[in-house]
């Protein structure tokens, strides 16, 4: 086994996701080499992680994210609900993020949005990427195509991805439709033939989210480029060691 591990959320299997415990953590394994996260605005427009679009489930907060304000935002508790230990972590801006990961690991940067919920989304993040010039460390992705063509059209040299769900037949048509050089997909409709088939189509591919073991193998076997997504980086590391 030589894929690589992704943490998802960061190292969200211990630390509450898309904090900097859980960046912070998935950084302090030598083996993690990139790390998912998911990307929204506040009401006065600051990108920050979150996944959820609203604050209920990983915050003490309720509602939508996008009615709150970046420093109404900040004062919420985004760590307890994980467990006591992580009692007061903070939401973090993208910045923060892209300021700590830089020169250490890729990310895989969710645009989080539906329709028209964040107008401008992709100008601020491919801003606050070109301003550390981490062009070639990340990659943006999507579920909607409309906002990775956008992507394409504003942030010449940031790559771009398509989430997906399914296995349509035309997924590797459509990868190139859109100028996708990634693609992060649900493990379960991944196959061998996929993963070869994008291997040799310059396309990376991510499957999402293996936490055990026998999962992890099982896709690894299909293809040794296939990036492994994980809430677990410490169970990648014993499926490569014991394997």
């Amino acid at each position: 086994m030589s894929n690589l591990c992704v943490a998802h959320r960061g190292f969200s299997g211990i630390a509450p996701e898309n904090t900097m415990a859980a960046v912070t953590l998935a950084m302090e394994q030598p083996y993690v080499q990139w790390i998912e996260v998911d990307v929204q605005l506040s009401k006065d427009g600051v990108p920050l992680l979150i996944h959820d679009y609203t604050l209920n489930r990983t915050t003490n907060g309720r509602g939508p994210v996008k009615d709150r304000t970046w420093e109404e935002l900040q004062r919420l508790d985004a760590g307890r609900w994980k467990s006591k230990a992580y009692a007061g972590e903070k939401l973090i801006s993208l910045d923060e993020f892209l300021d700590k990961i830089k020169g250490r690991l890729q990310a895989n940067i969710e645009v989080k949005t539906e329709g028209n919920l964040y107008p401008g989304i992709e100008e601020k993040i491919i801003s606050a990427v070109r301003k550390r010039r981490m062009e070639q460390d990340v990659v943006l992705t999507s579920f909607e195509p409309r906002i990775l063509a956008k992507i394409k059209e504003l942030g010449r040299g940031i790559r771009t991805g398509l989430i997906i769900d399914r296995k349509p037949k035309d997924l590797l048509l459509r990868l190139q439709m859109l100028h996708c050089s990634f693609l992060s997909i649900n493990y379960r409709h991944l196959s061998a033939d996929l993963a070869a088939k994008a291997a040799r189509r310059g396309i990376e591919v991510m499957a999402w989210t293996m936490d055990d073991m026998p999962r992890m193998r099982r896709v690894a076997a299909m293809h040794s480029d296939i990036l492994l997504c994980t809430n677990r980086p410490d169970v990648w590391r014993k499926a490569i060691q014991d394997h």
